[in-house]
Formats: structure tokens, C-alpha cells, sequence
């Protein structure tokens, strides 16, 4: 894919210093700024390449590899999903979406890593209520993954989690897998266990806290979206997936995700800046939206996680402790083994600038551009 002919790094160089004069920064905002504002320049060091094809000579410099960063996701991205491919069993995986309360979003905003944790811990305990409920015929724990987004296309705030569920529970004291496919349930239009309530006193300025409900958006799995926790409203449950390995690789588009991309910023001129979104409310129309500099950085700087909070969360069965061991187990129980995984492939060379062919080998390093100590 060719570059982008503008960043959002642009959009920063362009507003960035007016942004700083006008407005507090927290610092670990102002180090994701300056990782950002470095990647691919010479203040990070790179590469000489020589095409061996057209024998032009190109320099390549290195990214920052700042989760936030939304030039660098890509190989992060393909090592997760890799990983992950590992773990995959036979079974429908399902996308369900959570969104807590909009009331929820002034507080979020002040005390962001106690309520996102707290939004993570009740996600859970829906998913595992709903699990444990005799009249759904699992009776037992299930694994997902959760990954946070806070953003919504327009980059104004909107929480939510998108979570991958595998369609069954595991048994442990039975050392069964009961399939969500094989209990004969559906999804109900409603469902106590739609929305569960957290108790922390601050959020709702009582003794119980906001509500986590789940949005009408169940998708992607291998049969209908029987065995899921539905909305506080009715679903429609879309296509399923031809498998668990297609399951995985759509939400891995969400994983490694940030804000915006590179690719939709369409024009920076004047202190302003055009990007495309798309609307969901009007048919997921594709618009344009201009803001100022300054208003598309303060908007991308909301989406900026507080050092160390970990947007990828595994629960359940599938919790990071006993995953390897709950994996053998289910797989004994499924009397299935562990599921294919292709070779990694050889490092592709970048494609050259000059021909477009991946025929590019390294001539020479170029160091890291030293200058004077930054000062916030």
C-alpha cells in the first residue's frame, strides 16, 4: 500500500505548538506527542536501501512503535493475530460490542483508569452471569478476549469494548465443553444479564453505579447468535463466519486500532484540517468533516491511554494464567489437536519508491539525530 500523502504527524506539526501555548498537556500525552512527531523522521535513525532492480538509493527511517501512533500498528498487529491463531478451538466465535451509559462519559473522562477498569470487570462478570444461568445450558465459565476503543469516527468520545467469544463453556470440575451450538437456546429479545450494575458510588452519586448494556450489534461467528448476552433492546444478528480463524482475523482490525488513520486525513490547509468518517446513523455513509488544528489534536489527544493500561484484556477460561492449561484440556475434552498454523513468512523488503518493487536491501544505518534534552 502506498503512503499516505498527509499524517495526522502533519496535523500535529502544524497546530501542535499553538495547541501547548493555549492549553495543559498531561505528560504522558506530551510523550506520546513527541513519539508521534518522530516516527519516520531522522530524530529516530534508519535505514539506506539500494533497489536492486532499478539501483536507486532510498532512506527509510524507523518508526516509533508508540501504541498510539497510527503509522506503526500494522506489524503489531499481524503478531498478535499470529499468536492468537494458536489458540483458536473448533467453535463459532462471536463479536459482541459493549457500550456503557453516555452519562458515564463526563466521569470517564476525570477518573479514565479506575471506571475503564471497572468497565472491563463488569463486562466480565455479564458475560459470566450469563454463562453460569441454568436456563441456557452452558453452566460454566466462559473465555473471551475484550479489546477498548474510546473513540467514535468522528473522534469524539464513545466507549465501548468489542469482545470475541468462543460459543461454549468450559466445565472444569466435569472436564467438559458444553457448546453453545448444542444447548438448543436462542437469543432472547431480553435478558436480565443484558446490562449489569457496577457499584461504585461516584458514578451515579448513589450506592449503585451506571449501567453496562450491550448495543444491538452481535455479529460474526458460525452459526446464528444463540448463546450471547443480548442488548437491553432487540438484535439482529448478522452473516456469520465461515470459521473461527475468519472470526479472529475481523476483530483483529480492532486490536492494534487507534482514533484515525493516516489514510483519512484529506487536506491540511490553513490551520484546518478535512478527514473522511462514516456516519452509522445515515446508512454508514461515507462524509467529510474539517475542524481546526487545534480541535483535531485536543480530540485526538482524549483517545491517548494512561501509561501501562492494558486495551487487551483476556478473561475466564482464556485469562493469561491458565490459558495454556485450560487450551490442552478443552482440546482433550474436544478430542482435537492443536489447530495448523502456517509457517511465518520471510520478511518482505519494503517496495521501492522509485519502481514500486519489494527488491530493496539495506546498503547502510543511519543514527539516531541527536539534540538538545526535551523539555516539557
Amino acid at each position: 500500500m502506498n503512503a499516505p500523502p498527509l499524517r495526522v504527524a502533519d496535523v500535529f506539526r502544524a497546530g501542535w505548538p499553538e495547541y501547548l501555548r493555549r492549553h495543559h498537556v498531561p505528560a504522558f500525552q506530551l510523550k506520546a506527542v513527541r513519539h508521534l512527531l518522530a516516527c519516520r523522521t531522522p530524530a529516530l535513525g534508519g535505514h539506506v536501501w539500494r533497489c536492486a532492480s532499478c539501483g536507486r538509493r532510498a532512506v527509510l527511517y524507523n518508526s516509533c512503535r508508540d501504541r498510539h501512533c497510527p503509522t506503526c500498528q500494522g506489524a503489531a498487529r499481524e503478531k498478535w493475530l499470529a499468536r492468537r491463531m494458536r489458540e483458536l478451538i473448533p467453535a463459532p466465535y462471536f463479536h459482541v460490542v459493549f457500550t456503557p451509559a453516555t452519562r458515564a462519559n463526563p466521569l470517564l473522562r476525570h477518573n479514565r483508569e479506575t471506571l475503564l477498569d471497572l468497565f472491563f470487570r463488569e463486562v466480565n462478570a455479564t458475560l459470566q452471569e450469563f454463562a453460569r444461568d441454568p436456563q441456557w445450558k452452558l453452566e460454566g465459565q466462559l473465555g473471551f478476549l475484550a479489546v477498548l476503543h474510546t473513540w467514535s469516527q468522528t473522534l469524539v468520545e464513545h466507549v465501548h469494548l468489542h469482545c470475541a467469544v468462543p460459543g461454549g463453556a468450559w466445565r472444569k470440575n466435569a472436564h467438559t465443553w458444553a457448546p453453545a451450538a448444542a444447548t438448543g437456546s436462542s437469543a432472547p429479545p431480553r435478558s436480565p444479564t443484558g446490562s449489569a450494575t457496577a457499584t461504585c458510588a461516584p458514578c451515579a452519586g448513589g450506592s449503585t453505579g451506571p449501567r453496562w448494556s450491550c448495543p444491538p450489534e452481535p455479529k460474526t461467528g458460525t452459526t446464528s447468535a444463540r448463546g450471547l448476552p443480548p442488548p437491553t433492546g432487540s438484535s439482529t444478528p448478522r452473516s456469520p463466519s465461515p470459521g473461527p480463524g475468519r472470526a479472529l482475523e475481523y476483530l483483529g482490525r480492532y486490536t492494534h486500532k487507534v482514533a484515525i488513520s493516516d489514510y483519512r486525513i484529506l487536506q491540511l490547509e490553513d490551520g484546518r484540517v478535512t478527514f473522511r468518517y462514516r456516519d452509522r446513523a445515515d446508512g454508514d455513509t461515507e462524509k467529510t468533516m474539517t475542524l481546526s488544528a487545534d480541535a483535531f489534536i485536543g480530540r485526538f489527544l482524549l483517545h491517548i491511554l494512561p501509561p501501562g493500561f492494558q486495551k487487551i484484556r483476556f478473561y475466564g477460561w482464556m485469562a493469561r494464567n491458565v490459558r495454556t492449561e485450560n487450551l490442552r484440556h478443552i482440546r482433550q475434552a474436544l478430542n482435537v489437536p492443536p489447530p495448523d498454523v502456517p509457517p511465518k513468512p520471510p520478511r518482505i523488503a519494503p517496495d521501492c519508491p522509485a519502481c514500486g518493487k519489494a527488491t530493496l536491501l539495506i546498503e547502510g544505518l543511519i543514527g539516531r539525530a541527536r539534540g538538545p534534552p526535551h523539555r516539557p
